[in-house]
Order: structure tokens, then sequence, then C-alpha cells
């Protein structure tokens, strides 16, 4: 018997717990602990909606961006979290992440399932406003976070500043004032002696 729209929308309201399990390479800005990805949606999410006054594109379509933000990481349930500075096939990545999606929205019934899969696939070519700011701000926060423990995974990992600027160059693109408010945290962070420079 064909499971009805419900019994797949709860199906995947079921499978999207396990993202509390995905431990992320990212600490909490306390440095405790590492965070999960459910966390680092619900963080995102939030942000967003502090800090979409400081995008470029003031026409910026706020709910696109925190549906970007609450979805995109759902992969993550099958592909893990690849931490940002770690020397990857870029190719094999993606590759494995669009499986996952495929499969994990597969459970939603149709329309709903096509419509996360394109939301996702928005956020990862990046092309849209709502897309780079969404970006932009999954580059920003973990920045903070290593800041904010003194570049404790930084220095574990031996990461250098050129990494971090490079890491953070495209959020110049949909916020002006992001960039240069990580730029200021970077040059401190070399000050400092958090980021090799």
């Amino acid at each position: 018997m064909a499971k009805s729209r419900l019994e797949k929308q709860i199906e995947f309201a079921v499978e999207i717990d396990k993202l509390k399990e995905v431990e992320r390479k990212t600490l909490l800005m306390s440095g405790v602990r590492s965070e999960t990805s459910a966390e680092h949606s619900w963080h995102i999410a939030l942000a967003a909606l502090v800090l979409y006054e400081h995008a470029r594109d003031k026409d910026l379509d706020l709910s696109r961006v925190l549906r970007m933000l609450l979805i995109h990481d759902l992969v993550e349930i099958d592909a893990g979290d690849t931490y940002r500075y770690d020397p990857v096939d870029n190719t094999v990545v993606k590759q494995k992440e669009k499986r996952a999606a495929r499969r994990i929205f597969h459970l939603l019934p149709l329309d709903q399932g096509q419509e996360f899969f394109a939301v996702w696939e928005e956020f990862e070519a990046g092309a849209t406003p709502e897309a780079r700011f969404a970006n932009a701000l999954d580059r920003f926060l973990p920045v903070i976070s290593s800041f904010m423990t003194e570049g404790l995974e930084w220095k574990k990992r031996g990461i250098r500043r050129g990494q971090v600027e490079e890491r953070a160059r495209p959020i110049s693109e949909a916020s002006p004032a992001l960039f240069d408010c990580i730029s200021r945290m970077i040059e401190e962070a070399v000050e400092k002696g958090f980021l090799r420079p």
C-alpha cells in the first residue's frame, strides 16, 4: 500500500532528526565541544534574521534565505561534515552530497521533494542574491567561532591566514559590512596568535 502524503512527511521529519547526531568540525563558541549540524542550522537561521539588513541586495527574500539555510545541510545526514580547509576532492564530495539530497528529499511527497531539492541546488550554485547571502553566512559564523575559541581548531590544524581569507572572500559579494567585520577579526586573530600569518 502506498504511503499517504502525511505518512511521507512524518517519515521525513523522523529522518531529519538524525541531523542532531551529525558532529561538525566547528566548535561551539564556548569551545567546550563540536556543534552538531542541527545546532548549526538553528544558529545560522537566527543569524540570518538578525543580519539580513547587512546584505548588499536590499530586496533580498529573507524567507528564501531561511529555507536554504535550514535545508542545505540536511545532506550531512548521509554525507557527513567536510572541514572547510581539508584538502578534499570537491567532485567526490559534491557527488556524495547530491546522492544524499536525492535520497533524503525523495522521502517527501513528490512536489515537496522536488521543491526542497531545488532549494538545495540553489544554495549550492550560489547564483542568486539569496544563495550568495546564505553562503556568506555559512562562511561567516565559523570564522567567528574560531575567533571566539582563540583559534583552537585553526591551531590544531595549522591553518594560515591566507586560507581563512580565501574562504571568506565570497562574503564580500553578498555583504561588504560582514566582510569588513571578518577582515578585522582575521587581522586581530593573527595579531593575537590565534591564526598563523
